[in-house]
């Protein structure tokens, strides 16, 4: 005889609740599962291979991964162009805001955008500020063998010194307008080199005698130890507020702009030229993507920079680490880009616009 077996509701419910363990730990997997494993990150470096951005996005390429949760791949990839504006353009508008994108652009791109340039495809107070490792003023390298030994030489030249710069938003370009505006000082300025390199090499050849740069690649990287050793280049002017120790010889910017008595609005300008100062070299990641991931990445970037093998090659390369956090660099944004209309005229008018 078959016996039946009556399957009450309760009996049903009862039957469920004794395995959810079996019907549902592949969903709770998937839940846990963190998001970057068996993933790959990009950083797009506006700039060209070899120069001080590619230096560190690759030293962060190194480090980074083993703090964010499933241990990913991180590559660097180098998109240079038009000062930076190429790379920033494609991690805004194109790039997925999925947290596998990041750059790292120029620090004085925010000028491209306070000045209104149509190349200009992004916000930058819409990207998501990761973190900076390093605060960093500005010098005026010249080669020695020019007739610009100093300041006055260039303010009292009947033909301007020549200077190479990538484009509107690179140091050398900057540093040139900053001089103009603080001093009346004239450049001729040689633009669409693609990085760093391609500037040292133009150097080198005599088709430019100067170009901006900062004091921990000039005293961090070649060509520039062998170009300092020789007494192949001299440098002129630095734009900190206190000269660099390693620079005591040289004047500062506002100690210039004091001794030629540079006008209030002139002063003001200069603020807003050299906020790019704090800067250091950022990275970003596009608008969009998830405030959870964005955490991860910034505590991933903080935590690289207190990493003893990443300070290990720091020190080797006489580079240095001064950071800024992500939220600090979303401040500076905003406020660099909240500038009174007179201002950016001036700046407009400055550069040409």
């Amino acid at each position: 005889m078959i016996k039946r077996i009556l399957i009450t509701p309760i009996t049903l419910f009862l039957s469920l609740c004794l395995v959810p363990s079996v019907w549902f730990v592949p969903s709770i997997q998937a839940q846990t599962e963190p998001f970057y494993r068996g993933k790959t990150i990009r950083i797009i470096v506006g700039t060209t291979s070899g120069g001080q951005y590619d230096r560190w996005a690759r030293l962060l390429s190194q480090q980074m991964p083993k703090y964010i949760p499933g241990n990913p791949d991180m590559i660097v990839q180098n998109m240079p162009g038009a000062g930076s504006l190429v790379a920033a353009n494609y991690v805004y508008g194109v790039a997925k805001p999925d947290g596998l994108t990041l750059g790292m652009f120029t620090y004085y791109i925010y000028m491209d955008q306070l000045l209104g340039h149509k190349e200009v495809r992004f916000d930058l107070r819409r990207f998501n500020w990761i973190g900076s490792q390093e605060k960093s003023q500005m010098i005026l390298l010249v080669r020695a063998d020019s007739p610009y030994k100093s300041i006055e030489d260039i303010l009292k030249a009947k033909e301007p010194p020549k200077c190479g710069a990538t484009g509107s938003s690179d140091s050398s370009y900057v540093l040139a307008k900053l001089l103009e505006e603080s001093l009346g000082a004239k450049f001729q300025m040689v633009t669409g080199y693609q990085g760093g390199n391609e500037m040292d090499l133009a150097l080198e050849r005599g088709e430019v005698v100067c170009r901006g740069t900062r004091p921990s690649v000039y005293f961090g990287r070649e060509p520039f130890t062998t170009w300092h050793k020789k007494g192949f280049i001299r440098p002129l002017v630095q734009t900190g507020r206190k000269r660099d120790p390693r620079l005591v010889d040289v004047p500062t910017i506002y100690e210039i702009m004091d001794k030629y008595k540079a006008s209030q609005v002139s002063r003001r300008v200069v603020e807003v030229i050299m906020a790019g100062d704090e800067y250091g070299r950022p990275m970003v990641a596009p608008p969009g993507v998830p405030m959870e991931r964005v955490r991860m990445l910034r505590e991933a970037y903080d935590k690289s920079l207190k990493d003893p093998g990443l300070i290990a090659q720091v020190q080797k390369s006489q580079m240095q680490v001064e950071p800024s956090t992500g939220d600090e660099l979303q401040i500076l944004t905003q406020r660099a880009l909240d500038q009174p209309a007179e201002v950016i005229e001036r700046l407009k008018t400055l550069f040409g616009q």
